[in-house]
């Protein structure tokens, strides 16, 4: 079976939500969004591991186009960024475009007549002129390599595939992986369990976070004068374009020194000084949390820092021969970041495949075009995370519809970013990121900024504002391009 689309967006996440959006108000409804799940929200659909919370605050992380005025707290738990994303979903009739339960397999460009066979499980086809990736960096999920992970007795998942049917009152629980998601459940599964033990390979900086719920009165405030949002909005983007370029050696200091003083609630001495970073702040990903440092105080939870050997029937085995008896084994050891479009299998121009365009780690012109992929826009792309991903996102997608545009202005039947200019812009970033000082530091383990490589795929080293001039740059010159024929 075949279908055939102008454009296919993957992910009903919130870059395939707003690229959906935008599409429709420019006019175009020939096309579809491929989704593998059974519902919309991406990383907020997929992570509903107890306390998921969002780590850039609300009024921010929302689209500009459709401010919410009534977030219950600053930093929004995930039920409520998911009904927020619903809600977009069904005021912008964008759920008739989406194919739930559809898989992308494989892509493939027929240079003859400059279109994608996008191949999905189940042996069907869409044929296609353009492709909007909107997978993002946070599909891959990473499953430790311990020997002996199989022959574990007991119940096991990952945290992004979080278990709702099983409870773990009064069990033995073992949590390995202690970053971004781990900091989040833990606090909340503490409470419930007979005793928490958690693998730690590398201490990492978790600073205040000062999420206290918005009072009755600040929420109807919010709701009469929708200029305070905006104005709460205006100030969060000045602090988080500032912040996530790690250049304010004095803002580093001061959020250093405001983690220190968190971490000071650990009582025991000990505990305290294995839970203290070895590194700055920002060398790995910045992590929030006003109660994940109190959990050590409680009597039945253990920090372990002994390496894993391996997994037995009963629990997990350390290099210091002990047998950590579990009945149930969290891994919180997050996905791949580095490799956003090698979750299909994917060939351009001549063949080209993305592991050959990409030998050396994932690079493309502003995040969203590689060469020898013509009419291929990623979304959330290499290095295209800083501050607030929907701000990002919103900017990406601004910079796509005006390549569509183009495409329609001029009838055009495909453009692909030449590889000279996807070479220098690249050469110009990686520079960028060499000149962060803190990500130059030794972190401990896996870099979450980096190819194996050396190279910097994930981050954009430069402020928000440097993205926004970038992508509303007029570049056609950076372009190949073909006419249509007929």
């Amino acid at each position: 079976m075949t279908e055939k689309h102008r454009i296919v967006i993957i992910g009903a996440g919130s870059a395939g939500l707003c690229s959906a959006i935008q599409l429709k108000r420019m006019g175009i409804h020939d096309f579809v969004i491929l989704e593998k799940g059974i519902g919309v929200g991406g990383t907020w659909f997929w992570n509903q591991y107890p306390g998921a919370e969002c780590d850039v605050q609300s009024h921010l992380y929302s689209f500009s186009f459709e401010p919410k005025l009534d977030w219950s707290r600053p930093f929004a738990g995930q039920a409520e960024i998911l009904e927020y994303l619903n809600y977009l979903t069904d005021k912008y009739d964008v759920r008739r475009h989406i194919r739930f339960e559809t898989k992308v397999d494989a892509m493939h460009w027929r240079d003859e007549d400059g279109r994608y066979d996008v191949e999905l499980a189940g042996d069907e086809t869409i044929d296609a002129q353009i492709v909007i990736s909107a997978i993002g960096m946070f599909n891959n999920i990473v499953w430790p390599e311990i020997p002996g992970v199989e022959k574990f007795e007991g119940t096991y998942w990952h945290s992004a595939r979080w278990n709702q049917d099983h409870d773990l009152s009064g069990e033995r629980v073992g949590v390995i992986g202690i970053a971004a998601s781990a900091i989040q459940f833990v606090p909340e599964i503490a409470p419930k369990v007979d005793h928490l033990s958690l693998f730690q390979r590398t201490a990492n900086w978790v600073v205040p976070k000062n999420n206290v719920p918005y009072s009755e009165e600040q929420l109807q405030a919010f709701r009469d004068d929708p200029s305070l949002v905006q104005k709460n909005r205006d100030d969060i983007y000045k602090v988080w374009n500032v912040l996530a370029t790690f250049s304010d050696k004095e803002v580093l200091a001061e959020i250093e020194q405001s983690g220190m003083e968190r971490l000071a609630e650990v009582k025991d001495k000990e505990t305290r000084e294995k839970l203290t970073p070895q590194h700055p702040f920002g060398c790995r990903r910045p992590l929030f949390s006003d109660v994940y440092y109190p959990v050590f105080n409680r009597n039945n939870v253990s920090l372990v820092t002994d390496d894993i050997e391996r997994i037995d029937p009963k629990g997990i085995v350390t290099t210091d021969g002990q047998l950590h008896e579990v009945d149930t084994i969290i891994y919180s050891t997050g996905f791949y970041t580095t490799r956003y479009l090698q979750a299909f299998e994917l060939t351009g121009r001549n063949g080209l495949t993305i592991e050959n365009a990409w030998t050396d780690g994932a690079q493309a012109y502003l995040g969203m075009n590689t060469a020898g992929f013509p009419n291929l826009f990623m979304l959330y792309g290499p290095n295209t995370n800083q501050g607030s991903i929907l701000f990002m996102l919103e900017r990406q997608v601004e910079y796509v519809m005006r390549q569509i545009k183009r495409m329609d202005d001029e009838q055009l039947a495909w453009v692909d970013i030449r590889a000279d200019a996807q070479q220098r812009f690249n050469e110009n970033l990686q520079d960028a990121c060499a000149k962060v000082e803190v990500w130059q530091a030794a972190c401990g383990g896996e870099f979450y900024y980096r190819h194996p490589s050396g190279r910097f795929v994930t981050n954009w080293p430069h402020s928000m504002d440097e993205f926004t001039a970038q992508t509303r740059r007029e570049n056609a010159e950076d372009f190949e391009s073909r006419a249509l024929v007929g």
